[in-house]
């Protein structure tokens, strides 16, 4: 299967792109969306995600790879939600700002910006590469 991209979102106060790196590999939990979790039980080992600081920054900070995946979500105790593994890559250039990408024409159907609240969503290849060279301007 082809590589997928996702960006994952984690308020930087209660899980940030540094406490990730510390840890080395953490355990992507806590989501309670269904199309979020559907969208980590599509994610393979490999894939690549932004670590995305929300509420706090509003921006997106890093790029981490999926680990392991098919988890079930520790913090649940019904066993319904789902979990996967990341681990940090890089942390970006500069942060690219939720700002720039709603100016931007070519990220405006992003389902960060449609879908506003969604904790986990999918990028387009075109869309993850955008995104990247942002980050280096």
């Amino acid at each position: 299967m082809p590589k997928r991209y996702w960006l994952m979102k984690s308020e930087p106060d209660a899980y940030s792109w540094d406490d990730l790196v510390a840890e080395g590999e953490g355990t992507w939990d806590g989501v309670r969306n269904h199309r979020a979790a559907n969208n980590m039980r599509a994610m393979q080992v490999g894939d690549e995600a932004f670590f995305y600081h929300s509420n706090i920054g509003k921006e997106v900070v890093g790029v981490i790879t999926i680990s392991v995946t098919g988890i079930t979500d520790p913090s649940d105790p019904d066993g319904k939600w789902a979990a996967v593994k990341v681990k940090p890559v890089r942390k970006l250039a500069r942060p690219v700002t939720l700002a720039e990408i709603k100016a931007d024409p070519a990220l405006e159907g992003i389902e960060l910006v449609r879908l506003s609240r969604l904790s986990v969503a999918e990028l387009t290849e075109p869309e993850w590469k955008h995104i990247l060279s942002l980050s280096d301007r």
